[in-house]
């Protein structure tokens, strides 16, 4: 647990949605922040609207040279107390209708990354005794989802890694916590037809975030009244389960509107390219 009072905290994915909300509330907070995102321009419009206390870096979260020189730039100016894994892309449509490189680079930024940034920043704030990251998981994480396959086991993935990492980390000091939120009203979510489904906005996110840093707890829901919701899935029985996932997603569970997501597609497009 850390104070965000002075604090130095590290977003990646920062130059929007969660991550911009989550640069922003830690700056009120006190943080000074360094914004990590491979889109450079709009990570450095973000950083120059929150002010001095506000870095933009360019990072590629899927290539291990890339996040090591973030940690060890803002690391030469002094420790770094807080690293949110934020980055995340998510891709929808029928499993075996999808393409299998994007696929994979769903899994390299969703669960690779995080394990990467991770295992970079650790060392350091073990050394120290104090230190917190904070994983952005999803409730796709507990709760399985028809048209998102890969993001699914992506974010279940988090979860499974940050459970066997708190393990090893008892008593050094250092924390880590998994935020897992509803649907949030962000670029990933374009065109997706949510229906009974709770979302959220960024700011609820971002709030979770930060305040995980003052508290330390190992796992989070947005909202926590989705926390049994794992639990749920397991207990009840597939048939009734699918009917249930039926009833809140429609008929059509999954689907989403192709001309709403075309931006969001093109850009995560144009970043697979570039890394090519």
């Amino acid at each position: 647990m850390i104070d965000l009072a002075g604090a130095r905290v590290c977003i990646t994915g920062g130059a929007r949605g969660i991550g911009a909300a989550t640069a922003a509330l830690a700056i009120e907070r006190g943080a000074s922040v360094w914004i990590g995102d491979r889109d450079l321009p709009a990570a450095a419009d973000v950083a120059a609207n929150l002010g001095n206390q506000a870095h933009a870096i360019r990072l590629d979260v899927t290539d291990t040279a890339s996040f090591r020189e973030f940690i060890e730039t803002v690391s030469d100016d002094g420790p770094i107390d807080m690293l949110v894994n934020n980055a995340g892309v998510q891709h929808m449509g029928r499993f075996v209708e999808q393409d299998l490189d994007a696929l994979h680079r769903e899994l390299d930024i969703n669960l690779r990354a995080v394990l990467t940034g991770t295992h970079l920043v650790l060392p350091a704030m073990i050394r120290r005794g104090s230190g917190h990251v904070v994983n952005i998981s999803s409730m796709a994480g507990k709760v399985t989802t028809p048209g998102i396959a890969t993001y699914c086991a992506s974010k279940f993935g988090v979860v499974a890694l940050d459970r066997a990492i708190r393990a090893e980390l008892v008593g050094t000091g250092v924390t880590l916590t998994t935020v897992m939120p509803a649907a949030t009203h962000t670029d990933l979510t374009s065109g997706i037809r949510l229906r009974l489904q709770p979302t959220l906005e960024p700011r609820e996110v971002a709030t979770a975030v930060v305040d995980s840093a003052r508290h330390g707890r190992g796992e989070v829901t947005v909202p926590r009244y989705l926390a049994p919701m794992s639990l749920i899935e397991e207990l009840i029985p597939a048939p009734i389960m699918w009917r249930l996932k039926r009833f809140v997603g429609g008929a059509d569970y999954g689907a989403f509107d192709a001309d709403q997501r075309r931006s969001y597609l093109e850009r995560t497009k144009s970043a697979r390219a570039e890394s090519q």
